[in-house]
């Protein structure tokens, strides 16, 4: 359940103070959104450190945290990502950088705290015979990711 859902007569602006107080802590956070259908998740700060915000749909928040925070870190030690690469997560899927067309049609939090100007990325991660979701037979059809902006191919 939602942090908004668990405090009930909680503010926006209250949960706005919970976000920074974790990005203080740790520079920034993973929000999950969740959906039957199309769960996704974001980070939360990478703005302030002048990276672009990253994203990831189709998995657990487990998963998801576990890959956003992953290559955060990576991406804040020096790894620049850049729409079309291909890069293998430490113990996940081989994921390839696409730019989210709207930031703002998804990320609200993100947007909330880093202004009209964020940028983001999204993960788009291959199924486990490496097939992407731009192929008709991604997952076998039993599973969605949407990717949120248009594929750049050939880095």
């Amino acid at each position: 359940m939602c942090w908004m859902c668990d405090h009930p007569n909680a503010t926006r602006e209250d949960y706005s103070d919970v976000l920074r107080t974790k990005m203080l802590q740790s520079g920034w956070v993973v929000q999950y959104v969740e959906s039957d259908r199309n769960p996704f998740a974001y980070t939360v700060g990478l703005h302030d450190w002048g990276r672009p915000e990253l994203l990831i749909t189709g998995v657990s928040p487990t998963r998801a945290c576990r890959l956003l925070n992953s290559v955060t870190r990576d991406a804040l030690r020096g790894l620049t990502l850049v729409p079309g690469m291909q890069i293998r997560v430490a113990d996940g899927p081989l994921v390839e950088v696409v730019e989210v067309d709207h930031p703002d049609a998804h990320m609200g939090w993100a947007i909330h705290v880093g202004g009209p100007d964020v940028r983001a990325l999204q993960l788009v991660w291959a199924d486990g015979r490496g097939r992407w979701p731009w192929s008709a037979t991604f997952c076998d059809g039993r599973r969605r990711q949407p990717v949120l902006g248009r594929r750049t191919q050939n880095v």
